[in-house]
């Protein structure tokens, strides 16, 4: 894409100085960061980024206009996951594009997938920098948007999480937080709010009031920033001392139903350039050929359950009171846009947003590549120059 910085950051590159990059993410992040990190980032034009930034946006717009889907959404929420006193609409989407080319050969993104939930967006702005300071890339280089720095983004952020609280009664929610693979990203927002992770196992309940301990003292929970994946929570048939259907007395950084109600459910409604074709599994006029099609569960995360070409019997092994919950989409065809020693490689950038006052507001970003038909980290082991990564432009 900027093919002069590719060209000098390829020819510069040596694995001890991708060794010692690593050292330092470990470091920083204060624990060992348990999936691949790119060799490289992205290097990528200026109007590519505007026009996934803007796209994002106008998706966001699109799908929270529609409020009839909105409301089908919010009835598939499970009883247990649907708490009240939802806000109007959510603090942090992201925006998932599969890069690909058109007939003109000119890049452009299409739509994989939107959530109504936060991401990485500590650990993101750490690998960008150590991108630019490790390897040495021009200081203007940066992944952040809307006039960000460093210094803003993280005011930014902080006022998004805290917004009037006290650090110590606010806390980020996660279920067994030690085994996620997105610990690091916990560490760093702690560091950064001053706040603590807290594992829903460990919540005390009293009437209205949540809790948690720190050193043998009770702390009252006023704020919740949640990173809890339901999915993960009905996977691990764990019995909690809160669920997010009880009445309590909290306000929610991110509120949970944005996770269900923003979602991949709104794909099928979409009408814009950049969104695939999409049809619920539910509907009667299903393609008969299913070769160049993505099978989806609506409310799984990080690529669960996501099946490439399925066969007709996959579809057909969907229990029909189970079928409202999946899509058909029209699979991307992701380009090799980043040179590398070990060939042309992929690349999808999910664009993030706070969402705090009027509109969305785009951020930071997020690239993962891969040279596998999916892009997660999980899809591509074994695999070099792809994995977690950034994508740097001049602003």
């Amino acid at each position: 894409m900027l093919s002069d910085l590719r060209k000098q950051f390829n020819m510069n590159f040596t694995e001890e100085h991708y060794a010692r990059f690593l050292r330092r993410m470990d470091f920083l992040c204060g624990d060992h960061i348990p999936f691949r990190i790119s060799e490289t980032p992205v290097f990528l034009p200026t109007d590519l980024v505007r026009t996934i930034a803007t796209y994002g946006r106008e998706l966001i717009t699109q799908a929270m206009a529609q409020e009839d889907v909105l409301q089908q959404a919010r009835a598939l929420i499970p009883a247990r996951f649907r708490a009240l006193n939802e806000n109007p609409h959510p603090l942090f989407v992201a925006v998932d594009f599969g890069l690909t080319v058109d007939g003109n050969g000119q890049v452009v993104p299409k739509l994989i997938e939107m959530q109504g939930f936060p991401t990485m967006f500590v650990y993101q702005t750490v690998l960008t920098q150590q991108y630019r300071e490790m390897y040495d890339l021009p200081r203007s280089l940066t992944s952040l948007m809307s006039g960000l720095t460093t210094d803003t983004y993280f005011e930014m952020f902080r006022k998004v999480i805290l917004r009037s609280h006290d650090p110590e009664n606010v806390v980020l929610l996660e279920l067994d937080p030690h085994l996620q693979k997105t610990r690091v990203d916990f560490i760093l927002t702690d560091r950064v709010c001053g706040i603590r992770t807290v594992n829903k196992r460990d919540l005390i309940k009293e009437g209205r009031l949540l809790f948690y301990r720190h050193e043998g003292k009770k702390i009252q929970i006023r704020r919740i920033y949640n990173r809890t994946i339901a999915d993960e929570v009905l996977r691990s048939g764990a019995e909690l001392p809160f669920n997010f259907s009880d009445d309590v007395d909290v306000e929610w950084a991110g509120h949970p139903n944005w996770y269900f109600t923003l979602s991949k459910f709104s794909i099928p409604f979409l009408k814009h350039p950049a969104v695939p074709r999409s049809l619920f599994v539910s509907d009667s006029s299903l393609p008969k050929d299913l070769e160049g099609w993505v099978l989806k569960p609506l409310f799984s995360f990080a690529g669960s359950g996501v099946l490439m070409n399925p066969s007709r019997e996959d579809i057909d092994n969907i229990p029909a009171a189970d079928r409202q919950n999946y899509i058909l989409q029209e699979k991307v065809d992701y380009q090799g846009l980043v040179d590398t020693p070990h060939g042309k490689t992929k690349c999808e950038i999910r664009m993030m947003y706070f969402w705090p006052d009027d509109q969305p507001i785009a951020v930071n970003n997020l690239v993962r590549m891969g040279r596998g038909e999916m892009m997660g980290v999980d899809q591509n082991r074994g695999k070099q120059w792809v994995g977690s990564s950034a994508g740097l432009y001049f602003p």
